[in-house]
């Protein structure tokens, strides 16, 4: 199967430089672009993430759980979070992973463990160049998903009274926060759900989707919703959605 994350991840970073010049960036934040577009950690990442989906039998074995062929893998990651009849519920790629690990006897990598954000992340960047095509019309459980999804986007909670939609509408987007824009999350603008997992230079590390919507909760001071549960899954749905008929490029490159 192609592979095209590293130069994806050098084409997202192209982007991010020609956008910084909108806004102020350090001096260290600019030097810290350039070394990555020589030095890219986060291929070691994507790599790692091969050889364990390579310890559990490969794309091959994936797809055979699937019920898919291979080379139709590709075309179905970009369908996720995607309600999947033999686990009973809508789930992230990650959460599919952990019930793949489970029919092949192994003990499933934790939501927060480096195993499964590496694993994750690369079964993710296999969908590189596709459009995300996740379909919340396929059945009533997706449905649901979505309408909790844009309730969680959309409720206003905490001490600071934020929502997710607070900086993610129409009047805000581009509007300079922390050095940078906030970004469109809709296919029309920069679909930011195409470009998750990603890794974040301040933070020397990739990031879930999920992970990065708990770093957002933090920040604004709201109670943490827990990576997998029914309003975090239901929180991605909702976000990909507004994404459809984005190309998928994993790993992004993040602030």
């Amino acid at each position: 199967m192609k592979r095209v994350y590293g130069v994806v991840l050098s084409l997202v970073l192209a982007s991010s430089l020609m956008a910084s010049e909108q806004f102020a960036m350090s001096d260290a934040d600019r030097a810290l672009y350039e070394e990555l577009l020589e030095n890219n950690p986060a291929d070691m990442i994507i790599a790692n993430g091969e050889e364990l989906l390579g310890s559990l039998g490969g794309e091959g074995e994936l797809a055979k759980f699937l019920a898919l062929s291979e080379d139709d893998l590709p075309k179905y990651i970009a369908g996720f979070p995607r309600y999947m009849k033999n686990i009973g519920s809508v789930v992230s790629i990650d959460q599919m992973l952990q019930a793949f690990m489970s029919t092949k006897g192994e003990k499933p990598y934790k939501l927060t463990s480096r195993e499964m954000l590496d694993m994750s992340s690369y079964v993710k960047s296999l969908a590189n160049g596709e459009e995300i095509n996740i379909d919340i019309e396929a059945n009533e459980h997706m449905k649901k998903a979505f309408a909790l999804g844009k309730e969680v986007f959309e409720t206003r909670r905490g001490k600071r009274g934020l929502s997710c939609l607070n900086c993610h509408n129409p009047d805000v987007v581009n509007t300079i926060l922390r050095t940078q824009p906030l970004p469109d999350i809709s296919a029309k603008g920069n679909a930011s759900a195409a470009t998750w997992p990603a890794y974040r230079m301040t933070m020397s590390n990739m990031f879930t989707l999920q992970e990065r919507f708990q770093g957002c909760m933090n920040n604004a001071l709201l109670a943490v919703i827990p990576l997998g549960s029914k309003e975090m899954t239901a929180l991605e749905v909702y976000f990909t959605h507004e994404a459809k008929g984005a190309t998928m490029a994993v790993p992004g490159l993040k602030r």
